[in-house]
């Protein structure tokens, strides 16, 4: 996939004296749609929270077989942490995706009052 962004100076560019925090949630079987979505909502002036690892891209496993059950279980936890910080959570549901952990972290956000933004509609949301 090739796109093209329009060329952005500093004199077209302002930043607001508080961006908004977006974090952003999804599979990390999608790790270019979080590339993609980190670079947009960056060009937008907002600060992103985002996972920091990619077990299902970069090995082929699921987490649980690439870092161990104990060590995805806290990158889920500190990842509510950065929902905790986040204005705004955006779900990264391609294709409909949504896992269990995913699902969880929408709970978590719903629980404490967070907005959430969709990358496609929820209504087209699946499950595997």
């Amino acid at each position: 996939m090739r796109l093209y962004f329009q060329r952005l100076t500093l004199k077209t560019m302002t930043i607001p004296p508080n961006p908004k925090i977006i974090c952003l949630c999804g599979s990390t079987r999608f790790k270019e749609a979080f590339m993609q979505a980190n670079k947009e909502e960056t060009l937008a002036g907002k600060i992103v929270l985002s996972v920091g690892t990619f077990p299902h891209t970069d090995s082929g496993q699921s987490p649980e077989n690439a870092l161990g059950e104990d060590v995805k279980k806290m990158l889920d936890e500190l990842h509510k942490r950065k929902i905790d910080l986040a204005d705004e959570v955006l779900i990264l549901n391609v294709g409909g995706y949504v896992g269990q952990s995913t699902a969880s972290k929408i709970d978590y956000a719903q629980a404490n009052g967070k907005p959430i933004r969709w990358l496609e509609s929820p209504t087209s949301t699946r499950s595997i």
